[in-house]
């Protein structure tokens, strides 16, 4: 089968100044029907979500919106509350009391009752009978959704992205008057202990307000109109605190919505996404990891931004199958809103981290409460799996509590700072609020066997699941790498920030933490005895090398031996017990190393198997191919992210092989490209201290690069051009090792060509 032109377009690589991205070679078609909510098209605005999907003669919309919560303790935890401390989980664990243990830590994470993220509600449209769909699609550049029927007519919709306090989704339906509209509003919320929703109709408006236990109420009002031979079709979300449900005034916004059209709300919208997509973009020859790339990087403006509530499990799409979200729909911060939030800086999409990192940083006073209530700590904890609010929800003890998941969420301040080089950045949110969660931790610590520092309890995700052989000695190398990372990052910023003794302090601390625990072939263990036993889901022991590039292949030749040896163990244990996320991590991962025909493996066994039709990341494999015991179908986003944080890693690094210094990670061109992308190419990605790269591979060899300075300082670029010698655009690049390195001026460039080089 040939490919079209439009998919060869998007698949050739770039050329300087070339602005058309993505490119409709790149988008969404899904043949009708589509009879299950998770292979929807899916639309949103941050604060709003809509999932388009259907058969026949009836298209349905899933909507959600990202600050609907029943925040309200489980009964159960209202019942052993005063249990719920990290004292009284140390005194079960040395005792042996894991069906106590459970009773208060686990059993309290009710899926069937509070807390839980909540579904909004469903419209469905029922059209002429001769209106057949036959195929469903998503317009990436303009994030509009469409719905073709077999008389070639085409319905249109959007979500728009330049209302995020008032989310509109418009719709326009060519040919006869829909024949109804029916509202539907979500079943599985009985579970609660809701009352009926009250519900309303007119000719032309259909509404419902739900009331929630807390006197939050929330409802979905849709209204639509006859312009010309097509139906103007406008829905919203709304939500309200004080238990009376704004429906009037909603309904004045639907019908201005209505009455100012289809195409001036879609102009307004279009520009919005126009300006997201020329932060950066990239061209890769491999057509399925090319779609899922700029489908995910759409995932991430449609479901995150500045001012709305960030990314939980299933971000602004909650499943709409007659239950509550899967996993509460909540915040797991033991993997998924770390590597959730872990692609944006290299794309430069930062108002879509920014969404969780603001996040973070508004519910600190809540962490404070939660480390002196849990822990009898100061500073700040971030409960491993949480609610909106910033409550802990509990689940598995071992992690859901596990004090270094914070130092993971902080981790994320630290890549942005390092990204963007912004210092106010530095100064007034990553290096306070990293601080706040370095002193818990630094205070739960106590000296162990030759003064090294030790946790009182310690666990390596998810290793062990919920038994007491979770438990293991004090302290795993997952412990032991976040919190490493964490000091030496607060060392840096410490000393970036002027302030010598407080970067002493951490510097110091992060070196009595000791060693990470190796065979002696130099396996990485999960704790001081114990390996690896079988496979695994959860990358646990290797955070190490990523994400924290604490063990490096630039590093000494134990760190290649040790890097070597944890990969043949990994190898040998198999992928029988992985999930979606652990191929588009280990992708990741053997990038970073540089072992670029292995990432592509990973990744390609990512793209055929672990997603669903419409792009979404599935735990499990949906292909049963045998690539993972795991068949089941929930969908989550941590594994999207990951691939395409897999393709930055591929196309382009910059990191610091001596975290904790100061010094900005050299440029890494093409450092994992696989042999058979032989073209690839890249504008505007970004490196560390705040520079914008853009490159271009031709017959497997890098042939143009150009560097834009968003900041004062050194630019080091790695000589990875197999003797070739750069022409350089300005003079004063020098050789320092195996670096170029220049100076660059905020707006300065530095451009090289390598077309005739030898």
């Amino acid at each position: 089968m040939t490919l079209s032109l439009a998919l060869l377009l998007a698949l050739s690589p770039m050329k300087p100044n070339d602005i058309s991205y993505p490119q409709p070679g790149l988008n969404l078609h899904l043949a009708a029907p589509i009879s299950t909510w998770d292979e929807a098209i899916p639309l949103g605005n941050g604060t709003m979500g809509a999932l388009l999907w259907g058969e026949k003669n009836v298209l349905r919309l899933s909507l959600d919106r990202g600050d609907l919560w029943d925040e309200r303790p489980s009964k159960r935890f209202t019942e052993v509350k005063n249990k719920f401390t990290w004292r009284e989980m140390q005194r079960m664990v040395a005792e042996n009391r894991m069906s106590e243990f459970d009773d208060v830590f686990d059993s309290n994470y009710d899926y069937d009752g509070p807390p839980t993220k909540l579904p909004a509600g469903r419209i469905e449209i029922v059209l002429d009978p001769s209106q057949s769909v036959s195929e469903f699609s998503l317009d990436l550049a303009s994030a509009e959704g469409s719905a073709k029927f077999a008389n070639s007519e085409v319905a249109r919709t959007f979500i728009n992205a330049a209302d995020l306090n008032h989310p509109i989704l418009l719709m326009k339906l060519p040919g006869d008057s829909v024949k109804d509209v029916v509202l539907k509003a979500p079943v599985s919320v009985k579970k609660l202990g809701y009352a009926d929703p009250r519900t309303g109709r007119s000719v032309d408006c259909r509404w419902f307000e739900q009331p929630t236990k807390e006197g939050i109420t929330y409802g979905i009002c849709v209204g639509w109109r006859r312009v010309g031979n097509e139906t103007l079709l406008a829905a919203t979300v709304e939500k309200h605190a004080t238990g009376t449900y704004p429906r009037q005034a909603v309904e004045r916004r639907i019908r201005a919505a209505l009455a100012a059209g289809y195409e001036r709300a879609f102009d307004a919208h279009r520009r919005w996404w126009n300006r997201f997509w020329s932060a950066s973009r990239l061209s890769i020859p491999d057509p399925a990891i090319a779609r899922q790339y700029a489908f995910v990087r759409y995932l991430g403006g449609a479901a995150s931004r500045t001012g709305a509530p960030p990314m939980p499990l299933q971000g602004v799409w909650s499943a709409d199958a007659n239950t509550l979200p899967p996993w509460k729909g909540d915040y797991h911060n033991d993997l998924n809103t770390q590597m959730t939030y872990l692609a944006y800086r290299t794309s430069g999409d930062f108002g879509v981290g920014l969404s969780f990192l603001n996040y973070l940083w508004d519910r600190l006073p809540v962490f404070r409460a939660f480390a002196k209530s849990f822990y009898d700590a100061p500073g700040a904890a971030v409960p491993g799996v949480m609610s909106l609010a910033g409550h802990p929800l509990g689940g598995w003890g071992q992690y859901s509590l596990s004090p270094t998941m914070g130092a993971w969420n902080a981790h994320l301040f630290y890549l942005h700072w390092r990204t963007t080089g912004d210092r106010a950045f530095l100064r007034n949110r990553a290096y306070p609020c990293c601080q706040e969660i370095g002193m818990c931790l630094l205070s739960l610590l106590k000296p162990g066997k030759d003064g090294v520092l030790e946790l009182p309890l310690s666990s390596s995700p998810e290793i062990f699941d919920n038994s007491r052989a979770a438990f293991l000695k004090p302290n795993t190398n997952f412990d032991l790498a976040c919190m490493r990372m964490l000091f030496l990052a607060l060392g840096e910023m410490a000393g970036d920030l002027g302030d010598e003794k407080a970067s002493a302090k951490w510097q110091s601390a992060a070196q009595a933490l000791g060693p990470l625990h190796k065979k002696p072939d130099g396996t990485l263990l999960l704790d001081e005895t114990t390996p690896l036993p079988a496979s695994h889901r959860h990358l646990s022991n290797l955070m190490a090398i990523h994400p924290f590039n604490l063990i490096t292949m630039d590093g000494s030749p134990e760190d290649r031996e040790t890097i070597a040896a944890s990969l043949r163990d990994w190898d040998s244990k198999g992928t029988s017990e992985w999930c979606g996320y652990s191929f588009s991590w280990m992708a990741c991962l053997r990038a970073r190393i540089g072992d670029a025909e292995a990432a592509l493996r990973y990744l390609d066994i990512y793209t055929r198997a672990f997603v669903l039709r419409n792009g979404f990341h599935a735990n499990g494999d949906q292909t049963k191919s045998g690539f993972s015991n795991f068949t089941y179908r929930p969908f989550t986003l941590e594994g999207n992210f990951l691939a395409m944080e897999a393709v930055h890693e591929m196309l382009l690094q910059s990191w610091s092989a001596h975290p904790g210094s100061p010094e900005w990670g050299a440029i890494r061109l093409f450092p994992a490209t696989p042999s058979n992308w032989h073209s690839a190419s890249f504008e505007n990605l970004r490196a560390e201290g705040g520079q914008r790269v853009s490159a271009r591979r031709e017959n497997n060899a890098t042939v143009w690069f150009r560097i834009d300075a968003d900041q004062d300082g050194d630019v080091r670029i790695r000589d990875n051009f197999g003797g070739r010698v750069p022409t350089w655009s300005r003079k004063g690049v020098r050789k320092v090792g195996i670096d170029y390195v220049a100076h660059l001026r905020s707006g300065e460039s530095l451009e090289a060509d390598l077309t005739h080089a030898k």
